[in-house]
């Protein structure tokens, strides 16, 4: 029997993706998709949808009764760039609805919780290169505060009450499916867009400002992959860390005048360069390779090439 999953945040730029995949996986009647709105057309006509605000319980509750569901993914989240315009908001939208699931899985309600961590739960005093599993974190952003207590409840949920919560730390995502949703790595995906309608792309980041970054094929395949692992070869109840790739804006520029030679870029930094600043250059994901084997496909040039093409009918 297949299991019957929920995913909240389905509109989004990973849950959408994450949608479509697992209905493909499971079947469309066991994936149930939700998000606070209507807004992506495609997810919410795909197969099952509804309404749903993480942060009501009630609700939440219900919602999971009423389909039986027993795995649920909670991906919805205030980004980096936004939570700093509203800072209470997005302690209330990241932390409460993350306690709706663990307390629901505590009960046994449900069985399985995927929740996304971020490498914003590092900060200024982190390594900065080859940022290890476990290492000092004190992250200076509204978002990375939200994760990196995620993470803590999420461990002490396991430790204390044997909840089965599995959580990765996301680079930046790029996808061509999806408009960029107000974090700091957003550029990566902009820049594609902008090269093809305008030819230009005016930069939020300075050109050597490098970041660790990851193809949506590679975000997913993890992610189910680390929900399909078995328990007991995980050894991370807090969040994964997860890498493939770290580059510049400046690497990306090079690469899309691979293709095409007229595009230009400049940079007039704001109040994302700080955010970015604060973060890891490189990521050692060793423990993640080892305890469930994952490997990433996409490069920069593969990455570049895939965008280019998905992308170029829109703006012809």
């Amino acid at each position: 029997m297949k299991p019957k999953i929920l995913i909240i945040g389905a509109c989004g730029q990973i849950g959408s993706e994450l949608t479509f995949k697992l209905r493909q996986m499971y079947g469309d009647e066991n994936i149930i998709a939700s998000d606070i709105s209507y807004n992506n057309a495609e997810v919410v006509n795909s197969g099952i949808f509804e309404i749903l605000d993480a942060q009501d319980f009630k609700a939440l509750a219900l919602c999971i009764e009423k389909h039986k569901v027993k795995t649920v993914y909670l991906m919805a989240a205030m980004l980096s760039a936004t939570s700093e315009k509203f800072p209470l908001k997005a302690w209330d939208l990241n932390t409460q609805s993350l306690f709706h699931v663990l307390n629901l899985a505590k009960s046994g309600v449900i069985k399985h919780i995927f929740w996304p961590s971020s490498i914003a739960v590092f900060g200024p005093t982190t390594p900065k290169e080859n940022t290890p599993q476990h290492t000092v974190m004190e992250p200076s952003t509204v978002y990375g505060i939200t994760k990196q207590v995620g993470e803590r409840w999420c461990e002490y949920y396991f430790n204390r009450y044997k909840v089965d919560v599995r959580s990765l730390r996301y680079p930046g995502i790029i996808s061509w499916k999806t408009l960029p949703g107000g974090g700091t790595t957003d550029y990566a995906v902009d820049i594609y867009h902008k090269a093809l309608s305008d030819g230009h792309y005016e930069c939020f980041l300075t050109a050597n400002t490098k970041l660790p970054m990851m193809y949506m094929e590679d975000a997913i395949s993890a992610t189910i992959n680390l929900m399909e692992s078995d328990s007991k070869t995980l050894h991370i109840r807090s969040s994964y860390n997860l890498a493939a790739i770290s580059f510049t804006p400046q690497d990306v520029a090079k690469e899309i005048q691979k293709h095409l030679p007229e595009f230009n870029i400049s940079y007039i930094p704001d109040f994302r360069q700080g955010i970015a600043d604060s973060w890891p250059k490189s990521i050692d994901d060793s423990q993640a390779r080892s305890d469930w084997n994952w490997s990433h496909q996409y490069n920069l040039e593969a990455i570049t090439k895939d965008m280019l093409t998905q992308l170029a009918p829109r703006y012809k």
